[in-house]
């Protein structure tokens, strides 16, 4: 019989592997988490575990080996020769680099098969990943060495920039090797093939996932390797249940944990194919699904809003499935997108927090402009703000458990995200008479835009830093075509007069503060902003002002 990883919700920690000893050392303390559910076979997993054998040493011993794991671009990797490269990969990390289980080593890339390589790479070696998008500034990225304490770095040698003028004020940051010009490369062939993957145990911490909560200060959220192998046997095995023989594709980057689980954890765990572009936006996507027989696409509404009006240039015959996540999916896009394909497409909603979507509908019971049932193994319900639950049909917060649940590392944010032992990501919902859950909006400053979280307040902190600007303040307003824009309404300072010139300088600006997804597409010049008599800004109100 399997050995199971614990026999009730709130377990004690099995021995870990870990030397550095940082990352369950600043677990939230026990009664802070969610309770955890594992009434279902699916997720009950042996007390000694390491997710990359699982992904990938088993499909070389299943036979595999010859199957191709990764299509990129620039080369196709088999099971076989991606185990080669990670081992190599392993012998460089703990011998040339001296990591020790339990060391945070930060992966910098677009997605490709390095980067994959190198996260599997950590895991096998009992490190614990902090991947990290390629638009992301110094600043962000010195936020997260500073945090994490990161003691490792590997990083695409196309990202060079940013993460040197990081690298510079990091305190904790002992190593950083780039590949893209021989280095990692060259290291990794003086290495051997072999490598005994260290033997952590199923709840031992593996990734530290950041996520911008709306005060703009980053949030780690900390995962176990039992947590990588839940979102594939439940999520994947239940709702989408893909083959061996699909060829998954998609745009989101693997620093985005939708990203990792729908285009290498899914795929690995049955042994299939991940198909990885560096650029993925619609343009890009139609013709690499008809370039590599693509089988099943991740990506955002809008981007599908935009491949369906073009979908018929394409020879799209091989797509199978479609899933929707990263922002609210409009009854209006699942329509078009199914008069131009054929195809519906599976909506659902997940988060950074619980790793991946926990509610989502299988094929059979897709229902337009609603999210669908919670995956099987986890448990939904609507409440009020004193986590009560509300009637049926009554809006309210989300609230989910599962396998799965928030534990944020070292941050007070903890028992704001987690009530009562459930999950509240702060998304407002209803939840039918039939159980089906209809998304109706977030519940604070969150701004989802083309599939990124934004935090508006961060954005306000990045404008703040412009001499031009006295007060700012960033809502979400709609593009008129079912998806968010960021605004930013701005008072000046007395020497400043508004103009097209400046709302250009602005916006560059931001660009050049975070990431340049974040900044805002529009900006609204007001005398002054609304306020609360104590000072508050009035956030509901420049909304109202944006028509959200």
């Amino acid at each position: 019989m399997k050995q199971n990883v614990w026999s009730g919700s709130t377990p004690d920690f099995t021995p870990s592997a870990h030397i550095d000893t940082f990352p369950r050392d600043n677990l939230p303390p026990r009664e802070q988490w969610p309770e955890l559910l594992f009434d279902l076979e699916d997720y009950r997993y042996p007390l000694r575990l390491n997710c990359a054998v699982e992904f990938l040493d088993r499909n070389v011993e299943k036979g595999r080996g010859n199957h191709p794991a990764l299509v990129t671009p620039e080369e196709t990797l088999t099971y076989a020769q991606l185990l080669d490269r990670v081992n190599r990969l392993c012998n460089v990390l703990t011998q040339d680099l001296g990591m020790v289980p339990g060391n945070r080593v930060m992966l910098r890339s677009a997605n490709n098969a390095w980067m994959t390589a190198a996260y599997l790479a950590v895991l096998k070696a009992g490190g614990v990943v902090v991947a990290t998008m390629p638009l992301l500034r110094a600043k962000e990225l010195g936020q997260m060495l500073e945090k994490a304490r990161i003691t490792h770095a590997l990083c695409d040698i196309k990202l060079r920039d940013e993460m040197e003028k990081a690298s510079a004020e990091a305190n904790h940051l002992q190593h950083l090797v780039y590949w893209g010009a021989g280095d990692l490369e060259s290291r990794c062939a003086a290495r051997s093939p072999d490598f005994t993957a260290c033997d952590t145990a199923a709840d031992d911490v593996c990734l530290i996932g950041f996520t911008s909560g709306t005060t703009g200060l980053p949030k780690g959220t900390m995962h176990f390797h039992r947590d990588m192998l839940a979102i594939c046997d439940g999520y994947s095995r239940h709702v989408l249940r893909p083959v061996p023989d699909d060829r998954f594709i998609g745009s989101a980057p693997l620093a985005f944990t939708f990203g990792l689980g729908g285009l290498v954890l899914f795929p690995f765990r049955i042994g299939a194919t991940g198909i990885l572009l560096e650029k993925a936006g619609p343009d890009e996507l139609l013709p690499a699904v008809e370039r590599y027989r693509a089988t099943i696409c991740f990506t955002a509404p809008t981007a599908y809003r935009a491949m369906a009006q073009k979908v018929d240039q394409f020879d799209i015959s091989s797509l199978r499935k479609c899933v929707s996540a990263g922002e609210t999916l409009p009854k209006a896009i699942f329509e078009a997108w199914e008069r131009a394909t054929g195809l519906r497409l599976m909506d659902g909603i997940g988060g950074t927090e619980m790793l991946h979507i926990f509610v989502a509908a299988p094929e059979e019971t897709l229902r337009p402009g609603y999210t669908g049932l919670p995956v099987p193994g986890y448990q939904a319900k609507v409440i009020d703000k004193d986590g009560n639950e509300v009637p049926r049909g009554t809006p309210g917060w989300l609230a989910i458990r599962g396998p799965i649940g928030c534990r944020y590392l070292a941050d007070p944010r903890q028992t704001q995200y987690v009530l009562h032992g459930w999950n509240v990501p702060g998304d407002i919902y209803i939840q039918e008479e039939d159980g089906f859950f209809r998304y109706q909006g977030r519940g604070d400053d969150m701004i989802i835009a083309a599939g990124y979280n934004i935090a508006g307040p961060e954005v306000e902190g990045a404008l703040l830093t412009h001499p031009a600007v006295r007060e700012c303040g960033v809502v979400g307003a709609p593009d008129g075509k079912g998806g968010m824009l960021v605004k930013a309404y701005v008072a000046l300072k007395p020497d400043y007069a508004p103009c097209d010139a400046l709302v250009k300088a602005l916006q560059e600006h931001v660009k050049a503060e975070i990431a340049p997804y974040k900044y805002p597409r529009m900006i609204e010049f007001l005398e002054a902003l609304p306020r609360t008599e104590s000072g508050k800004l009035q956030r509901f109100a420049l909304r109202k002002m944006a028509g959200g």
